[in-house]
């Protein structure tokens, strides 16, 4: 035989075998999935968090509108100053105001010079009315002496017509001075009423005065000022509302205002630790707690309450929650975007593993994969890794939850059950030890792993795609 006859001999052999130990192996690891693989751990601690986005805003706030009807003539502020209770902010044009108050300051003294000329009449009257009286007195007793003289015949019948006249005529004059007394006094009286009602329209026209001069009604900070002088403002009525002319807002006691995803709220309680971050403010975070809870859910795209709606809907509904700062910087200003993580929960000394190692898998799966190993045993006493927790009955809830468990060289699908989670650990209070290992990746693995599937563990570090080493 000749030498190339030889070779191509050789090679042929090493090609056969080749192909068959090739073969070989991908037989043999076929159904073999590769997951990676970490040991279960107790954590110092484990603190669970609820990330909610929102703005900043002040506790205090007031939003200046129109007092009343004109063009703003002089403005004292603008956005970014710092103001005190009573500080001038604008003024508002106040000719007719002030011609008003004139006008009424006239006709209040008028009426008071009315009231002090009907005051002397009544008292003149008064005194006119006691002379009066004396002389009815007068005139009574000299009518009751000459009754007795003309009964004794002492005086003649004229000069006893004559006393009786002198005495009707002074009951008439009494009567008649009485009477003014009373006029005179009811006069009077009108005088002090027109005093009153000019003061009470007097106090009107300068309070209509006054409020053409704008002041703070709050220490704070000119947050918003879109007037400008010589805009023409109106005040509200009924149902229309007024002119908006400024917002004011108190920063020392400042709040992150969230809202908190649906899922979340119930985990939320008054009191609760918070850290904020605020996207002005890069690289610090400020400690506060929550100090209100929303109980109106409020609609997330639309930001009504759902109250306000009149259709129901599937929409996804956030809550509000306000955060308190402690201790907040001068240089904030409302409106700011912010993020508040708030600390619902924490645990020391826990049990707990990746969240991305919880997997769940339906009740059907897990009685198969059950039956399955007691038909490979022969029938013996098979059973998973821990037992299947009581059904519940439901068929929307008939899952179980559980981790996959590395036993050799298969991974038997554990029940556990769960507390709180942290940001990316999940606490187990039950179905696992320290120095379980577990199957944490891929998470395509972990989608698809069956319980009892053959598996390969790959711990080391994934390789880069080349556009990334690039």
């Amino acid at each position: 035989m000749k030498t190339w006859q030889k070779v191509c001999i050789g090679a042929g052999a090493v090609v056969v075998i080749g192909g068959i130990v090739l073969y070989s192996v991908n037989a043999a690891n076929k159904g073999v999935v590769t997951v990676q693989t970490s040991k279960v751990a107790k954590q110092d601690s484990l603190i669970s968090i609820v990330t909610a986005s929102g703005e900043i805003k002040p506790t205090t706030y007031t939003n200046v509108s129109a007092q009343g009807y004109g063009r703003i003539t002089q403005i004292f502020v603008k956005e970014g100053d710092r103001v005190k209770k009573g500080d001038k902010l604008l003024l508002q044009e106040n000719v007719q105001a002030n011609a008003d108050v004139d006008a009424q300051s006239a006709a209040l003294n008028s009426a008071e010079s009315g009231i002090q000329a009907a005051e002397a009449s009544y008292k003149s009257a008064q005194s006119d009315l006691v002379q009066q009286k004396a002389n009815l007195e007068k005139a009574k007793l000299d009518y009751g002496r000459g009754e007795g003289l003309f009964k004794d015949g002492l005086i003649p019948k004229q000069d006893f017509d004559q006393r009786k006249t002198t005495y009707d005529g002074a009951v008439a004059a009494v009567d008649s001075a009485t009477s003014r007394v009373a006029q005179l006094k009811a006069q009077m009286n009108q005088s002090q009423a027109m005093v009153n009602q000019n003061k009470a329209v007097l106090t009107h026209t300068r309070d209509v005065l006054n409020k053409t001069t704008y002041t703070s009604p709050i220490n704070g900070i000119v947050s918003y000022l879109p007037e400008r002088v010589g805009d023409y403002v109106v005040m509200g009525m009924q149902n229309a509302t007024g002119s908006f002319i400024m917002t004011l807002s108190d920063m020392s006691v400042v709040t992150a205002e969230v809202k908190v995803d649906e899922t979340d709220i119930v985990n939320v309680r008054m009191g609760q630790d918070a850290d904020v971050t605020i996207d002005a403010v890069p690289g610090k975070t400020f400690h506060g707690k929550v100090t209100e809870i929303g109980s109106q859910a409020v609609l997330r795209s639309s930001g009504l309450a759902t109250t306000q709606t009149t259709t129901s809907t599937q929409e996804a509904k956030d809550f509000k929650v306000v955060v308190t700062l402690d201790s907040p910087p001068e240089n904030l200003r409302p409106g700011l975007s912010t993020t508040a993580k708030i600390r619902t929960a924490e645990k020391k000394g826990v049990v707990a593993i990746p969240i991305q190692a919880l997997a769940v898998r339906s009740r059907k799966d897990l009685e198969e994969a059950t039956k399955k190993q007691k038909d490979q045993k022969g029938g013996s006493s098979v059973s998973l890794a821990a037992p299947l927790p009581a059904a519940t009955g439901d068929p929307k809830k008939d899952e179980v939850q559980g981790v996959f468990v590395v036993n050799g060289n298969k991974a038997e699908f554990r029940p556990v059950d769960t507390g709180i989670s942290g940001v990316t650990d999940i606490e187990v209070t039950k179905g696992l030890q320290p120095g379980d290992e577990i199957v944490v990746g891929s998470y395509k693995a972990l989608r698809t792993l069956k319980p009892s599937a053959q598996i390969k563990v790959d711990n080391s570090a994934p390789k880069k795609m080349d556009d990334q080493q690039s």
